[in-house]
């Protein structure tokens, strides 16, 4: 319980560990699944980025790849303090990273709203601290924005799903919405996890729980 507790709980800036300069480990140039560029630094003209933490980013990555008009996907570490971490030290709970999707998209063919209601439904937005068995800072909720549109459909939506998930004897959601700062991507090994490994740990514990009609 103790060591649960520890996890459950953000470190300061002063706590986390230190992290490092640079990037330790060279990533792929392709997306496994898409053909397109992993490393998406630089987006194509007119394409918008989200970010999004949900849990373990094994499944939730292979849940946004599949949606028409998705680019690029790519996980790795956001929302907390240390500079290119391991994700040994992201499970430590000692960065404050959640782990975290990172989705390039056309909008044209699919919005950041059908994006925000993908990631509502595909998990509880409403257990803190974790989610499912994965107990942690690193699984908590949370939708890192990257412009003042992009904050109002997400708190719009939000506050749209929270009574709906209400109804059906969920509490009240947890999940974390602030502007996007640094993004760091995870090894080699996490990208397009489940592609290459189709039996793999699928951790989420969806509600089930639909957006109201006309939303």
């Amino acid at each position: 319980m103790l060591f649960n507790r520890h996890k459950t709980e953000m470190p300061t800036p002063d706590q986390a560990l230190g992290g490092r300069a640079e990037p330790w480990f060279t990533l792929p140039e392709k997306h496994a699944v898409l053909g397109s560029p992993l490393v998406t630094d630089d987006v194509p003209a007119g394409f918008e980025v989200a970010l999004f933490g949900l849990g373990c980013f094994w499944g939730a990555e292979e849940v946004f790849w599949k949606m028409p008009g998705v680019w690029s996907t790519s996980v790795g570490y956001a929302g907390g303090f240390t500079p290119y971490p391991s994700y040994e030290e992201v499970c430590s709970g000692r960065t404050g990273h959640t782990e975290a999707v990172r989705v390039v998209f056309d909008p044209t063919k699919v919005t950041y709203g059908d994006l925000v209601k993908a990631f509502y439904t595909f998990h509880d937005p409403t257990q803190g601290m974790r989610q499912g068995n994965d107990v942690g800072t690193q699984y908590r909720s949370a939708i890192y924005v990257f412009s003042p549109e992009q904050e109002k459909v997400a708190r719009d939506l939000t506050a749209a799903y929270e009574p709906v998930i209400k109804e059906r004897g969920y509490g009240p959601i947890t999940t974390e919405i602030k502007p996007a700062e640094t993004y760091y991507y995870a090894e080699p090994l996490h990208q397009q996890y489940l592609h290459h490994n189709p039996h793999g740990y699928r951790c989420h514990s969806a509600t089930g729980v639909p957006f109201p009609a006309g939303v």
